[in-house]
């Protein structure tokens, strides 16, 4: 008798589709085209552009202050919507500004497929910076999930004309480019992490990656079960133990031509559902988010997407560690020792801090590989949540250049991220008396004890923890983010591999 459970999968099912939708075409013009809705932008104070055809005082009736992310769509008898899209303080915007306006733009307009978006001088803006900011705001804005769904009820964005006075358009139009790039890697990054559990599994992300791979140009290894014994992944392995579904380890490899500018390690924690294993989680809407429990897999994958086509200088290897958590008769339990690579024990104190068990055997076997960096990315504790909300993702390291630069990175990206100190006072939380550590810490600071953790495993070589538990997603559509997975961490890393040096 079979007794799997029944679950009818579509056979055109795609774990990556934004890889295949059309894209948008994006250009800078001299004069608009024949649109159908026409952004401006109006400052908070000073003249309004005669575009909007409005004063600012029937403006401010109608509910329009100006203020950054604000949007007020205005009847016009030609029938081209036109839509105020604040500024704030005239001149105020940086690329952050211009990031979220476009963004705010097209949210203003998702029943038009050809917008217009009309740009205020923008003096000692550097252009290429700016079509980059301007694509990502666009692109990931209108990004939506519908695969699954029978009726699609969005309308494509088929074309956005952005008109900006005295603007390098050779340069600007090279920003579009590369904001295309960071965008389809984090589209894809979102994908994976929307996707149902039962629709992707390790097994199913070594086959994404692989396809992805084809196209952008880098390398994967995947290793199963077997292999991951041989290897001795003792964490991987011990968190796989309650599954129905096969572990997979997907190495990532990507080199430039010529000698490497430095060699840099990615490690992203691939928990395909999160159950708790033994330790059941409650029942309650964090549940149902724990598909995205594989979000750092997801962005570092992404990440590979984009390194050929930006021409990246740095030798770039990544690790994803990738299996679901579930409570079965051969789970592993509270109490268990586990081996890892390293050939450190640790105790099992909780199943649900599964993520560090197993990536802890990705950290060993990237120094191995003789990185010279090593950043992790992972949905790691509700911890990171509590502290910092849904906006902002705690960073870790033991050399304050590397943290430097990933902060540096999220800037640029407008991916925020907060240093929290690596408190070693804290470290003896992680003592076991049978084991050299265990797997949780006490009851405070649960971010930094699970930062800890991972810094075991690392030596002295440079490292970096993010820890996006509480920006994986988002409950709603907020500037660049879209209701659901936000793919965070992928243009961060992105931006980082691009400017990584081992000097």
């Amino acid at each position: 008798m079979n007794h799997e459970p029944y679950k009818l999968i579509p056979e055109a099912f795609s774990a990556i589709p934004s890889v295949d939708r059309a894209e948008p075409e994006l250009e800078f013009v001299d004069a608009f085209g024949q649109l159908d809705a026409i952004g401006v932008v109006v400052p908070a104070e000073g003249d309004v552009p005669a575009s909007v055809g409005l004063n600012r005082e029937t403006l401010e009736r109608a509910g329009f202050d100006g203020k950054p992310g604000t949007t007020l769509q205005l009847a016009n008898a030609s029938g081209t919507l036109v839509v105020a899209v604040g500024g704030g303080k005239p001149g105020s915007l940086d690329t952050d500004g211009w990031r979220k306006a476009a963004a705010a733009l097209v949210r203003a307009t998702q029943r038009h497929s050809r917008i217009g978006f009309e740009l205020p001088d923008t003096p000692g803006m550097d252009a290429e910076r700016l079509g980059q900011v301007l694509a990502e705001g666009v692109l990931l804005a209108r990004y939506s999930y519908d695969t699954l769904k029978s009726k699609h009820k969005e309308t494509p964005l088929a074309l956005v004309q952005f008109l900006a006075p005295g603007v390098d358009t050779e340069a600007a139009t090279r920003g579009l480019a590369t904001g295309r790039v960071k965008v389809r890697a984090t589209a894809i990054a979102r994908d994976l992490c929307n996707a149902p559990p039962s629709h992707l599994t390790a097994v199913g992300l070594g086959a994404a990656a692989k396809e992805l791979a084809e196209r952008f140009g880098f390398e994967v290894e995947e290793f199963d079960k077997q292999q991951l014994i041989d290897l001795r992944c003792g964490g991987l392995l011990g968190v796989n133990a309650g599954s129905a579904q096969e572990p997979r380890m997907i190495k990532l490899s990507y080199r430039p031509e010529g000698t490497p500018s430095g060699h840099l390690g990615l490690v992203g924690k691939g928990i395909m559902y999160d159950s708790g294993g033994v330790s059941l989680k409650p029942s309650d809407p964090m549940h149902l988010l724990m598909k995205m429990d594989m979000g750092g897999a997801a962005a570092v994958l992404a990440v590979f997407t984009a390194l050929r086509d930006l021409g990246c200088t740095s030798a770039v290897t990544g690790f994803l560690m990738c299996t679901d958590n579930m409570p079965a008769g051969s789970a592993y339990k509270l109490g268990d020792v586990l081996t890892t690579r390293s050939g450190l024990t640790i105790e099992v104190k909780n199943t649900d801090a599964e993520g560090r068990l197993v990536m802890c055997d990705a950290l060993t076997l990237a120094i191995e590989d003789k990185v010279d960096g090593i950043v992790d990315i992972a949905t790691l504790t509700g911890n990171a949540l509590l502290s910092l909300g849904q906006l902002t993702a705690p960073v870790f390291g033991n050399e304050q250049r590397l943290v430097d630069r990933v902060l540096e990175s999220g800037v640029r990206a407008d991916e925020q991220l907060w240093q929290l100190p690596l408190e070693r006072a804290y470290r003896a939380q992680l003592d076991s008396d049978i084991a050299d550590i265990s797997n949780l810490g006490g009851p405070f600071a649960g971010a930094t004890t699970a930062a800890l953790f991972l810094a075991e495993f690392v030596g002295d070589t440079p490292w970096a923890h993010i820890d996006i538990a509480g920006t994986m997603q988002s409950d709603k559509d907020d500037a660049w983010r879209s209701k659901g997975a936000t793919g965070f961490g992928a243009r961060l890393l992105i931006d980082l591999a691009l400017n990584y040096s081992a000097d």
